[in-house]
């Protein structure tokens, strides 16, 4: 009996100390900062990321010193799922619950977003208010404005195709009042513009921005490019079929065209009506040449293919499935014939 309340009491004095130590970790952890002095260091939390990767990232940076005791901190807070995504202001003399309740309650120094390939103007505008950017009626006044379509050297009657798509870094508006808002969006807008032809000018034949018809044309077809295809290496295939169908007077035939023309309130479903509705200035079923105007942003790939398209004799093309590699034919005979294995495809994956 003795010797069980030895074990007892022993085991009751080694709790204590795991306890005690604990505790004192604990302590130290939450009472320490990684510097001192601390100096100012910049930190990005990306949309969606997860407790551990912030955690990790920060103990990287110099900006906590355990980043497993940092995810307990977060988890013991109950603010593990309420992290913001931007770039931060942070300090590696700050202590744990310092950087913490930056991460969470702060105001993040820029914020970031992803602006991805093949999205409309009102689309990005959407995009861009629903991360609290811009407001979207702002937007749509910026990117339809001459001024300010002048000044950026877009020829067409809205900044469609010149919204270059990229990751940004940008600052929310720090008045929210009307003037700053529209403000907000005229910058916004600008740095796509800006950011379009800078990642651009590599692309233009000697490097030099090209003439305005040059520059509508292969504007124009980029965006057509980038909507048919995802497929990097079938992009110069695909202009090369646009630029066979144009030298022959032969309609493009091109769905994305048609369903950009029918504006932000297409369905999902484009029906035969569709196709043969010659009011739409944007149906190419209907109307010969290229639309009047770019139908999407695109990235290089897509505006690189427009300007070199692949030489070859195809004139159509179809995909073998849903969002997959297409094929390619020189006849119309082929193409029903690739049409018909297309809807088979369809219904067998059904």
């Amino acid at each position: 009996m003795k010797t069980m309340l030895r074990i007892v009491g022993l085991l009751f004095v080694l709790a204590l100390a795991a306890c005690g130590w604990l505790w004192y970790e604990a302590q130290v952890f939450l009472n320490s900062a990684p510097e001192t002095p601390g100096r100012e260091i910049f930190f990005d939390v990306t949309p969606g990321a997860r407790l551990g990767q912030v955690s990790a990232a920060l103990a990287e940076k110099g900006l906590v010193t355990d980043a497993r005791k940092f995810s307990l901190l977060a988890r013991y807070k109950q603010w593990e799922n309420r992290l913001q995504a931007g770039r931060f202001a942070l300090n590696s003399g700050w202590t744990p619950e310092q950087v913490l309740d930056a991460l969470v309650n702060g105001k993040p120094v820029l914020f970031r977003i992803t602006v991805p390939e093949g999205l409309t103007w009102w689309q990005t505008g959407r995009l861009l208010e629903e991360a609290g950017l811009v407001r979207f009626a702002d937007f749509r006044d910026v990117v339809t404005d001459p001024d300010f379509l002048r000044h950026y050297g877009i020829p067409f009657a809205t900044a469609e195709g010149f919204l270059m798509p990229d990751t940004y870094l940008l600052k929310k508006t720090d008045e929210p009042d009307d003037a700053q808002f529209k403000a907000q969006a005229r910058a916004v807008a600008g740095r796509m513009v800006d950011n379009f032809w800078r990642k651009t000018a590599a692309v233009w034949p000697g490097k030099a921005r090209p003439k305005p018809d040059d520059l509508k044309k292969w504007v124009i077809l980029a965006s057509v490019v980038e909507k048919e295809t995802a497929i990097d290496a079938e992009r110069p295939r695909v202009a090369g079929v646009y630029r066979n169908r144009l030298a022959r007077q032969m309609l493009l035939q091109a769905d994305p065209t048609v369903i950009y023309g029918m504006g932000p309130a297409f369905d999902g479903n484009l029906r035969r009506k569709d196709l043969d509705d010659p009011n739409n200035p944007y149906n190419t079923y209907q109307r010969p040449g290229l639309p009047p105007g770019p139908i999407c942003s695109f990235g290089t790939a897509a505006l690189a293919s427009a300007v070199n398209p692949e030489a070859h004799d195809f004139l159509y093309f179809v995909a073998k499935t849903d969002g997959g590699e297409h094929v390619f034919s020189t006849t119309l005979t082929e193409h029903n014939r690739a049409v018909r294995q297309y809807l088979q495809n369809r219904r067998g994956g059904r």
